[in-house]
């Protein structure tokens, strides 16, 4: 059974807020508003949810997963980063960007792409999840509601609720906002390289 919280996208509360991420840590995969469009979520220790995703969205064991933040000072646990690329990513977070990193041994291997040792790191700029990672108390793994076959992300509440009935633990409902991926930007060479262009402007990373 998908439980359905509406948290408001602006004033979260906080009751709805703790439940929500008490889901999390019983290994619940949920799914959050966010500053470019609807994720899924998990917690880091879930061994399951990861392989749930992957049959609900059909892609393959190499699919890049990214890992959600408060702010800066959570990312060095999990991935390596250079000065410059420190700079860069502060002067681009929070915000609708996702940074690919090279990630350390504190991130389990199950969650890195098994080819290249990267994980993708991003810090939101949205209250709901900002509010949930702050009641969590750590990172949680997350990627975009893209179902299998569709191009477009879902977006309103009432639809992703009819598509992932059973499939999900938890439906945050918080209105549309929006269909548009972040941009993602791969930082593990010597300079950033824009490998989708998505919300965010890339014009910084040229």
């Amino acid at each position: 059974m998908t439980q359905r919280f509406n948290i408001h996208p602006d004033n979260p509360q906080r009751r709805l807020i703790q439940q929500s991420a008490e889901i999390l840590r019983r290994n619940g995969l949920i799914v959050y508003p966010t500053d470019s469009c609807y994720a899924f979520g998990w917690h880091l220790g879930d061994h399951d949810s990861a392989g749930r995703l992957q049959r609900i969205r059909d892609t393959g064991k190499d699919h890049n997963f990214t890992l959600m933040c408060r702010d800066l000072s959570e990312i060095a646990t999990y991935a390596r980063v250079e000065n410059w690329c420190y700079r860069l990513l502060r002067a681009h977070t929070p915000g609708p960007y996702t940074f690919i990193l090279k990630a350390t041994r504190e991130l389990p291997r199950r969650l890195q792409n098994p080819k290249r040792q990267t994980v993708g790191i991003r810090v939101p700029d949205h209250p709901v999840p900002q509010a949930l990672l702050e009641a969590l108390g750590e990172p949680m793994m997350s990627s975009t509601l893209l179902l299998a076959g569709q191009e477009i992300p879902l977006s309103e509440g009432e639809e992703i609720a009819v598509a992932l009935a059973g499939r999900v633990d938890l439906l945050i409902d918080s209105g549309s906002c929006g269909i548009e991926p972040t941009t993602v930007v791969d930082v593990t060479g010597d300079y950033p390289v824009v490998i989708r262009q998505g919300r965010g402007d890339s014009a910084a990373f040229a």
